[in-house]
């Protein structure tokens, strides 16, 4: 028992940087009393004392903000940091050395009983706020990004964000050969688009920017392709002359570059900005289109 207990506080100090000593650990953090009281709970549960075990778990909601069912299962090296609002169902299950931040919902989407809630396995880190609802798994080494809402199986090592739950980062990322863009300007967008475990930061992916982000990509791929097109034609026809196209005017994408510099930052102006500086080189160099007469 006091063994347990040590690991618990010795969790504390390796993830909280304002623990100060054993004394106010002990005393002053309500995630340790949660599972403390939890451990008495889940044990009278199993002996089918479950009124009992139901009573100390409202008492233990009722001190903490933080309310556990007594059926749930939890490993060793739990920390709830902060911990107010947290729920954890009845049939969920939470392996070792995992985090949960104040807010947290481990809930279910069925009124069937059973296994209606989820599990997540060793390491995994959820953010304040997360929503995780139904009887899937959260690999080992997983985040789940702040206010997230997670309905489906997230792979080890991933990292989950928005709502619904989308994977921006895996832990096996993929090939740039399948992406067909820079590698580099990918694990860039991937870094941005990373993990907070607190708060909706300003570079939390947006769903119309990444679909915009997503069109300009597919949009230089072919640009690209079709040059090499055009300089194959010339090369083969001397005579050959590509058509003029239409300029490209800041003031025609102003609402738009705004909305996306709004949720995404500069960096997405400046790209777009390159590329009609770009479209604009091009034009130039190119020859004049011969009349229709």
């Amino acid at each position: 028992m006091f063994q347990r207990l040590r690991e618990d506080i010795s969790s504390v100090f390796a993830r909280d940087p304002a623990a100060r000593n054993f004394l106010e650990v002990l005393t002053n953090y309500p995630g340790l009393h949660a599972l403390l009281l939890h451990r008495l709970a889940h044990w009278l549960w199993q002996h089918r004392l479950k009124w009992l075990a139901r009573t100390l778990s409202t008492f233990s909601r009722w001190l903490t903000g933080i309310e556990i069912h007594p059926g749930a299962q939890i490993g060793r090296r739990f920390f709830i940091d902060h911990g107010m609002g947290v729920v954890i169902g009845e049939t969920a299950e939470v392996g070792d050395d995992v985090t949960l931040y104040q807010g947290v919902t481990l809930g279910g989407t069925s009124w069937h009983k059973g296994k209606r809630h989820p599990t997540l396995e060793t390491g995994v880190i959820v953010g304040a706020g997360a929503k995780i609802l139904g009887p899937f798994t959260v690999g080992a080494g997983a985040k789940v990004g702040s206010n997230a809402v997670v309905t489906k199986e997230v792979p080890a090592g991933a990292t989950v964000v928005g709502i619904p739950g989308k994977i921006v980062k895996r832990a096996e990322p993929d090939t740039a050969e399948a992406l067909e863009i820079d590698p580099e300007r990918r694990e860039a967008m991937r870094q941005k688009f990373g993990f907070d475990a607190y708060g909706v930061s300003e570079d939390m992916p947006d769903p119309v920017a990444r679909s915009i982000q997503a069109m300009l990509d597919h949009m230089h791929a072919v640009d690209e392709r079709i040059e090499r097109m055009c300089g194959t034609l010339r090369k083969l026809d001397a005579t050959y002359r590509e058509g003029k196209l239409p300029a490209l005017r800041n003031e025609d994408f102003a609402d738009i570059l705004s909305d996306v510099d709004a949720c995404c930052g500069p960096p997405h102006a400046a790209g777009t900005a390159a590329s009609e500086t770009k479209h604009d080189e091009d034009q130039a160099g190119r020859p004049p289109t011969p009349g229709n007469g």
